[in-house]
């Protein structure tokens, strides 16, 4: 089918987690007939059962719909993208592939968090705003007060923001006039060199590389033979496409097209995202040097470090297997080989946050049946040496350096927005009081909502804050962070021991001013997710050779007496004490089996 570029749309949709994103595209893909009814089932576009039974999105998913207005047909790209904080570097390249995007607000919600942070990314982009209410239908809905702080936000007119239903439809066919009203065609020259963007690359086992790509000038054929930019890797094509939702090959792609390329390369890192393709008689031309390269964006940076052991010593080669498989599919998931004395040959991995590990967990359970001994998590921390004066990068505890020769410790901080309604900004105050914030200030969005702002250690953010702020303010508030630096602090390493062993995978670096407190909570934690033994087990939290907080797991009890009757009270002082014996030696041979679940669980406060 020949696509005019004139009449291409590339859109996305952003808003906070849970309003509406994923059951919009629904409805947009029933209107304009994109799926057929009997094939049509919620959250078409969430393609993990991961996705479905959490009810977020984690992977961005591109579609291609056609509508016909007034006799003319329209191409619309859309780009479903997840709200959750983690998963925000997934939104930034999606709005680099369009040129408008939906600004989706919950008519019961309003402006949440990530709706502020998804529209500066659009507005850093220069992209037309459709701003949009969902979830009308609801009895608690409340349009005209989102309204007005819509209108607050981006300084637009009443007139200018739609409202609708995901759920029953009403509003969409105004939605999709306004798209093709309001977001502007593809400016791409089709008649210049070819130049695509990368914005997402997937592997498929039969196809090799997927390179999703919006192409901005020029056109890609089938014959072709591609040529990267930045990496000079060349490839010829297996097959191109666009996305309906599933994989439809074309002819062609041309300027403005959003589709996809399969390259037949073995692995992503030879088609990296942000990379731009053009084609290897293009850069054997002199005019070469004239093809710019598109502004990409950067390489992912993970903020969070946990290295992942085999709970099966001979299940190093499965697991890492089954990591290159997912990294394959998840750019942003990063692994390299480490080793320890206690927990053997395992991998240092790096995660955008608390979500994306347990995402990754749940993954190697389930479709590589990998179980997975998990270490406590870690942000970088930069370590300067007393002696030579050098800096280095430590990922975990057990980097850390003899306490003697270390002159400072640096974490990295970020800037936390919280906005929440004003009846519980005491609640947030005494939350933040937890933690090692600085309040830096407040701004009233309206009379009944505010916007608190503060700085404090990336650490203490990424583990369970979000699950605090929203137990201290009923559900209500919401939160985004980001990474401004580093700042010098005064931190400790503690050590666990169980039942007189260190277990290296529960060591943490901690404030040594909170390290007894964190200490007690650590403790008390493992005895609850340990299960008893016929000996007792001895919990320690403990900083070099100092124990600084013990509990311990009481054994069963077997009653040894119950078999006897009369006789003398020294028989059963004699199996009492040969009880007693059979315990020690237990207790000094006994290995205690932790549940793999329990290095997550021991996270949460």
């Amino acid at each position: 089918m020949n696509i005019d570029q004139k009449n291409i749309r590339n859109f996305c949709i952003i808003a906070h987690i849970d309003h509406g994103k994923s059951t919009l595209s629904d409805r947009l893909l029933e209107t304009t007939k994109t799926v057929e009814g009997r094939k049509m089932k919620e959250q078409l576009l969430d393609q993990m059962d991961l996705e479905r039974e959490r009810g977020i999105t984690i992977k961005m998913q591109p579609v291609q719909m056609q509508y016909e207005i007034d006799s003319i047909k329209y191409t619309l790209n859309l780009i479903d993208t997840p709200g959750h904080v983690d998963f925000a570097y997934e939104v930034s390249r999606s709005l680099a592939a369009v040129e408008g995007a939906v600004l989706l607000v919950d008519a019961s919600q309003g402006i949440q968090a990530q709706t502020l942070t998804n529209l500066y990314f659009a507005l850093e982009q220069d992209l037309e705003i459709i701003p949009v209410i969902n979830k009308i239908d609801l009895p608690n809905a409340d349009p005209e007060k989102v309204k007005k702080e819509i209108i607050h936000l981006i300084g637009c007119d009443a007139k200018d923001i739609l409202a609708v239903s995901g759920k029953t439809g009403e509003g969409v066919s105004e939605l999709l006039r306004e798209i093709v009203d309001k977001i502007p065609a593809p400016s791409g020259d089709i008649n210049s060199a070819p130049r695509a963007l990368i914005f997402d690359s997937i592997y498929d086992s039969y196809k090799g590389v997927l390179a999703y790509v919006r192409v901005v000038d020029g056109e890609i054929t089938k014959r072709d033979v591609l040529h990267m930019m930045v990496t000079s890797e060349e490839s010829g094509i297996v097959e191109i496409g666009h996305f309906r939702p599933a994989y439809e090959s074309c002819d062609k792609l041309i300027s403005g097209d959003i589709g996809y390329i399969a390259t037949g390369f073995k692995t992503v890192r030879e088609c990296r995202v942000g990379d731009t393709i053009t084609l290897k008689n293009e850069a054997k031309n002199k005019s070469f040097e004239h093809i710019k390269i598109l502004p990409g964006y950067k390489e992912v940076q993970p903020v969070m470090y946990a290295s992942f052991y085999p709970q099966d010593g001979d299940g190093y080669d499965v697991m890492r297997d089954a990591m290159e498989k997912l990294s394959l599919n998840d750019t942003s998931f990063h692994f390299e080989p480490e080793s320890n004395i206690a927990l053997g040959r395992g991998f240092r991995c790096g995660f955008l946050g608390l979500l994306h590990l347990e995402i990754i967990q749940e993954r190697l359970i389930r479709e590589f049946n990998v179980s997975a001994t998990i270490t406590t998590p870690s942000v970088v921390y930069k370590v300067t040496n007393k002696n030579r004066g050098e800096s280095i990068e430590v990922y975990s505890p057990l980097q850390l350096p003899d306490p003697s020769t270390i002159e400072t410790i640096e974490e990295p901080y970020a800037k936390v927005e919280v906005i929440t309604p004003s009846e519980f900004v005491g609640n947030v105050m005494e939350l933040m009081n937890t933690i090692r914030s600085t309040y830096k200030n407040t701004d009233y969005m309206d009379e009944t909502r505010v916007q608190l702002t503060f700085e404090t250690p990336l650490m203490d953010v990424l583990v369970d804050f979000h699950d605090q702020l929203k137990s201290a303010t009923s559900g209500y508030a919401s939160m985004n962070y980001e990474q401004i630096g580093y700042k010098e602090s005064d931190l400790v390493r503690m050590d666990i021991l169980i039942a007189g062993d260190h277990i290296d995978a529960f060591s943490r670096i901690v404030p040594r001013k909170w390290a007894v407190k964190e200490g007690k909570a650590m403790v008390l934690k493992l005895k609850d997710v340990i299960s008893r033994q016929n000996f007792s087990i001895p919990i320690q939290a403990a900083i070099g050779g100092k124990i600084i907080a013990r509990e311990t797991i009481s054994p069963y009890r077997k009653d040894v007496t119950a078999g006897l009757y009369g006789g003398d009270i020294t028989r059963k002082r004699k199996l009492l004490e040969k009880q007693k014996k059979g315990k020690k030696r237990m207790a000094s041979t006994g290995k205690v089996d932790i549940p793999s679940e329990a290095f997550v669980k021991v996270l949460r406060k």
